[in-house]
């Protein structure tokens, strides 16, 4: 019998989605990140494969569609969530600031500690390594914050999301420089008129795109949509923009109806059905989203290679790398936000972007004694902090609860007490003797 049937692959996928899905409760109970369950899971198909003499499959370009295709649903579904309002001004601008000074100072760091610990790692190859180890993960964040406060939830949406694409901005911006023609330009003038570039077609696109579907009538026309957008980032890649600034753009647009259709665009706008459209599109991208990340952790788990975890010099590099994170992300947090930084501190765990950016180092820049058991290694190392650190606040905010409640069951308490003392002396103080008035009614009744 054919071990990698049709069916079997089937049932196999089917099992993965719905293990996946109780990953996702047990990580809601437990504040584990569920990523790390799956690659948990990963690891251990890898060992079923080898056991029934499958374990050369070639994953790699599995890995590689999936990620892609994840990172564009992962940063749509940010957006999506992306409320601009005046109010929101501040905060969104302070977590731009927070994520660009995280990003390039953790960079900078870590490529230091990669020139001095790897062989042959130049600076210019040391930054591309780097770059994908310095970005935050919003496929890992932003499921895993939903039990934090409104604002400090808002606040790692931002900032996540930022992570991601000014990371990636950064990364193809340092490949374009081993490569000037095939990259993003030259130098910073140039990289700057790719952006600029890319925003003008991204608004152009966006527009175009809800007022063309606003006009279907089709009620399958969300996948038509999706398609749409992933045309648009290959082809964008093609041309060598920074497409991921397409999808953002087209996700904050739709998401924002009310302020990018206002004056003389809002009679264009059929607002019944692009609110429809907004709300069925955010719920495929959800559930797209979430199938392509359980895959996409999956298949990076069986690719994973345990034995590079025992190396030495692994584990020394990977370990100051982490360190270096969080002492970074404590100096800018503190300047930023001031000192209610918990558990901020230690959400900021590697993950999707941070493996496909790895893939993506382009081989004149590749250096062979780099080990990837360091990728391994950072991401779940952060994540296990994250975890850890989410837990505390769980259990913190738990005894805050039960302290409150046992404070209201004490007013209570007192309330009822306070009132029963009052009813006493009311009874104690009260005279069997009638009112005045009432004495006065009275006899006159009698004499009458």
């Amino acid at each position: 019998m054919e071990i990698l049937s049709s069916y079997n692959l089937i049932i196999a996928a089917s099992v993965i989605i719905i293990i996946s899905f109780l990953f996702n409760g047990i990580s809601k109970k437990t504040n584990i990140p569920s990523v790390l369950m799956l690659i948990i899971l990963g690891v251990i198909l890898k060992y079923v494969l080898e056991f029934i003499g499958e374990g050369s499959i070639n994953f790699f370009p599995s890995l590689e569609l999936l990620g892609i295709v994840g990172l564009i649903m992962i940063v749509l579904e940010a957006a999506l969530e992306l409320k601009l309002k005046r109010e929101k001004l501040v905060p969104i601008l302070k977590s731009m600031a927070i994520a660009l000074i995280g990003l390039v100072a953790s960079a900078y760091v870590a490529a230091l500690i990669l020139h001095e610990f790897i062989e042959g790692m130049t600076m210019q190859s040391a930054w591309l390594y780097a770059t994908p180890l310095s970005i935050l993960s919003s496929a890992i964040i932003i499921p895993s914050v939903s039990g934090l406060s409104e604002n400090k939830k808002e606040f790692h949406i931002y900032e996540s999301t930022f992570s991601d694409i000014m990371g990636i901005m950064m990364f193809y911006f340092l490949t374009g420089n081993l490569n000037p023609t095939e990259g993003a330009g030259n130098g910073a003038a140039g990289f700057a008129g790719n952006i600029g570039l890319t925003i003008v077609i991204s608004i152009i696109a966006s527009y175009a795109i809800i007022l063309v579907f606003q006009q279907i009538k089709s009620q399958a026309k969300q996948f038509l949509l999706i398609a749409v957008l992933l045309l648009l980032y290959a082809l964008g890649k093609k041309l060598h923009l920074s497409s991921l600034i397409i999808i953002l753009i087209f996700g904050l647009i739709i998401a924002n109806m009310n302020l990018f259709f206002g004056g003389f665009l809002s009679k264009y706008l059929n607002k019944e059905r692009a609110e429809q459209i907004y709300h069925e599109l955010h719920i495929i991208t959800l559930e797209t989203a979430f199938v392509v990340r359980t895959f996409f952790f999956v298949i990076f788990g069986i690719t994973i290679v345990i034995s590079s975890l025992f190396s030495v010099n692994v584990a020394i590099t990977s370990v100051l790398i982490i360190a270096s994170i969080y002492i970074i992300r404590f100096i800018v947090l503190r300047v930023f936000i001031g000192s209610d930084i918990l558990p901020q501190l230690f959400i900021a765990p590697r993950g999707l972007i941070t493996v496909l950016l790895f893939y993506a180092i382009p081989k004149e820049a590749e250096i062979e004694a780099f080990d990837s058991g360091i990728l391994l290694f950072v991401i779940i190392g952060t994540s296990l902090i994250m975890t850890a650190a989410m837990i505390k606040d769980k259990r913190k905010m738990n005894t805050l609860l039960d302290e409150i409640d046992e404070d209201i069951d004490e007013l209570d308490k007192l309330h009822d007490e306070n009132e029963n003392e009052d009813y006493n002396d009311i009874s104690n103080n009260t005279d069997l003797e009638l009112p005045e008035e009432e004495s006065l009614d009275n006899d006159n009744h009698i004499n009458h």
